[in-house]
């Protein structure tokens, strides 16, 4: 029987360590080359109303251990500012409904396993990401947590980040009071974390030993001239702008998609490739059209997964670094390997919708 999982059982069965986990073994198996994964690939189409485009992107990958992936989302796009941030929005059908899915198979015979929704598995995996780094990255000492953004993005952050870190406190701002203030509630009361509400962004960065930017927002959010010696950056949604780029001591990559075999021209470090109809249209001018670009440096600041697993860097090298880590592009690597163990989980307690199999199969060969 194939299952279907939804954000509940997910949620039930998926947690912040199992995610962490299933993610360092994925990006290992990259290395070796036991796995394989490809760049995000978005297809945009203006609708009829101004200033929204249709967005369908997906993300792939698999490996010899036994599961295949892709992450498929259906999403209109449009940019809104509210309280002075520009924030890219999203919906299917009408706002407040999405649609995510990852549709997962079997290596070894090709069956479909599970379609999931992706939400709450999303928000693990990229907080994952951030642990991956900060465990690698950030001081051991690190205790204060500098949160920019309050939504469920930052909540799964604070989830990941204490598996990897002792935070005893967090400093929070979002746009929005009430949001910030329910975080703040949030926080104390599931961790008791010490979660101190601000109403400036530029109190998020005083005495802050990781800065975790978890926004939607379209412009960059990390303020370079607010950092501070020893600090780790984390960034979802807005990035580092040009001057926190250029203070970054050392910047951790977790990995790049590998070139189609015999085509190394192909290969990029771009975390996505942008494919649009009507190519010229004013609607794609100011919007990020294919890269939301790696911050490779090329000047000796770069550390790979790979180097640190090899033990050919330590990762920070001192106290008062300023370290930043990225994904890169291995998104596809990622969703093989979360969905993998939570579909082990989810059959093992007998948890799902089960369909026929055969509702999936056909006996014409395309």
């Amino acid at each position: 029987m194939t299952l279907l999982l939804n954000n509940a059982v997910i949620q039930q069965v998926l947690t912040a360590e199992m995610t962490i986990n299933a993610l360092e073994i994925s990006y290992k198996q990259l290395i070796e080359k036991e796995a394989v994964c490809r760049p995000r690939i978005d297809i945009r189409i203006p609708t009829k109303t101004p200033g929204r485009f249709y967005q369908w992107g997906t993300m792939e990958g698999g490996s010899t251990s036994g599961y295949f992936a892709i992450r498929m989302k259906s999403d209109v796009m449009e940019e809104q500012v509210y309280n002075g941030a520009r924030t890219e929005e999203k919906f299917c059908t009408r706002p407040g409904l999405f649609c995510g899915l990852i549709f997962l198979t079997a290596v070894e015979t090709g069956e479909p396993l599970a379609l999931i929704n992706d939400g709450y598995l999303q928000h693990l995996r990229v907080a994952a990401d951030g642990a991956i780094g900060a465990k690698i990255m950030a001081r051991e000492n690190a205790q204060v947590l500098g949160m920019l953004g309050s939504g469920g993005m930052a909540r799964s952050h604070v989830e990941s980040l204490l598996r990897v870190r002792n935070i005893r406190r967090i400093q929070v701002y979002s746009p929005t009071k009430l949001n910030r203030e329910k975080f703040a509630a949030e926080m104390e009361q599931l961790h008791g974390i010490e979660t101190i509400v601000l109403d400036n962004p530029r109190d998020v960065y005083r005495g802050a030993d990781i800065l975790a930017g978890c926004t939607d927002s379209a412009v960059p959010v990390i303020e370079g001239k607010w950092l501070e010696e020893g600090m780790h950056v984390i960034a979802v949604g807005g990035r580092p702008d040009d001057v926190a780029k250029a203070r970054f001591d050392l910047t951790l990559r977790l990995g790049t998609a590998p070139a189609p075999v015999g085509r190394p021209e192909f290969g990029t470090a771009d975390e996505y490739l942008g494919y649009m109809a009507r190519p010229d249209d004013e609607l794609w001018q100011h919007r990020r059209l294919g890269k939301r670009a790696p911050v490779i440096t090329g000047t000796g600041k770069d550390v790979m997964f790979a180097d640190i697993v090899s033990g050919k860097t330590p990762g920070r090298l001192s106290e008062n670094q300023i370290t930043y880590s990225e994904r890169g592009n291995i998104q596809g690597a990622q969703f093989f390997a979360v969905a993998g163990v939570a579909y082990e989980a989810a059959k093992a307690q007998g948890l799902g919708h089960e369909m026929p199999t055969e509702w999936f199969l056909q006996d014409i060969r395309d």
